[in-house]
């Protein structure tokens, strides 16, 4: 039986068209994996770094279990591991990224941002009050530039880029360390006392006082809001839906740094402490900021009602860090009293 023309020219027509087909589906396929890979690894750079030992950590840096530490070691060696989970963490500093998934990736950066503002602090604590004895004492060169160098933008991705300035500051904060174990440069020290700490802990104060007005800002329920809130504080804006994780990470990476600050310096600072007898009050500052770090199982941050079928995370995230700030204030006053 002999096809005919328009039967022919349909065969013709589907024969011609499967080309056409496979390389549709071919490309939908690639589209397809890119996207999965793309989610997957930002999923798995979404990941906040575990907790250092920060004891074991100062040790390890010097090769030894039997090394005993100089006073200020600890809090340097917690410090540069801060900067080191920073920078090295799954998918490195992620703020300055040009390019997927980083790009892409909203929460992470904020994260990082509370890492460093932390980490700041914590250097200039370094070089302008722990290290100095007095306020005519020459500082240290290394804090100096240390300083200076975690204080680069923190969005630059090239000529200099970020990462490569932080590791410059990451060296400077090493050189300084040696030379307080070594005991050669004789502007590398560090003084345990009461006044040096306490300016330390007045900036945290206002650090996590701001951290837990923005919360508090993001909590969306009046009534809630009022749980965190002081009456003599003023009005709240209410935080913009499309913000409110932002701010949740930023005090979170903060949370996270500070942990590890304050646990360091309970170690260096110990005498001290244990003279004033605010052990009890440095535990609770970290109880409070361990709850603020722990694992957060929802893959966003939910905004939920009273006692409704989703939690308010800010609302959690707040009461962890307002705990913390009425903590530092009590652990401040013990250490300025005689």
């Amino acid at each position: 039986m002999k096809e005919t023309p328009r039967e022919i020219q349909r065969a013709s027509a589907q024969v011609a068209g499967r080309p056409g087909l496979g390389l549709g589906a071919l490309i939908g396929g690639g589209l397809l994996l890119l996207i999965m890979v793309i989610g997957g690894l930002g999923a798995y750079w979404s990941i906040q770094p575990t907790h250092l030992d920060v004891s074991q950590e100062a040790l390890q840096r010097f090769d030894g279990e039997n090394v005993t530490l100089k006073p200020g070691v600890a809090t340097v060696s917690a410090v540069m591991g801060i900067a080191e989970a920073l920078l090295d963490k799954p998918g490195g500093y992620l703020s300055n990224d040009v390019l997927p998934p980083g790009l892409l990736m909203d929460n992470t950066p904020h994260w990082e941002f509370g890492v460093l503002t932390e980490l700041r602090d914590s250097v200039a604590a370094l070089r302008n009050d722990f290290s100095r004895s007095q306020t005519q004492s020459t500082e240290n060169r290394d804090l100096r530039e240390a300083e200076s160098q975690f204080n680069y933008n923190a969005s630059s991705w090239m000529l200099p880029s970020t990462e490569a300035e932080y590791r410059r500051g990451l060296d400077a904060l090493g050189r300084y360390m040696k030379a307080l174990m070594s005991g050669t440069d004789r502007s590398a020290k560090f003084y345990t006392r009461a006044d040096n700490l306490s300016a330390y802990l007045q900036v945290v104060e206002k650090r996590l006082g701001s951290y837990a007005q923005r919360l508090s800002a993001s909590v969306g329920e009046p009534e809630l809001t009022a749980a965190l809130v002081l009456h003599s504080a003023p009005p709240l804006d209410q935080t913009p839906w499309y913000r409110i994780d932002d701010v949740f990470y930023e005090a979170r990476g903060y949370s996270w740094a500070l942990l590890h600050t304050i646990q360091a310096l309970a170690i260096d600072f110990a005498d001290v402490l244990g003279d004033k007898n605010a052990q009890l009050s440095l535990q609770q500052v970290l109880r409070d900021l361990q709850g603020a770090s722990l694992p957060k199982w929802s893959p966003i941050v939910l905004n939920g009602h009273g006692y409704g079928l989703f939690p308010n995370h800010s609302l959690v995230m707040g009461s962890y860090i307002s705990r913390a700030n009425a903590a530092v204030l009590d652990l401040r006053v013990l250490l300025e009293r005689g």
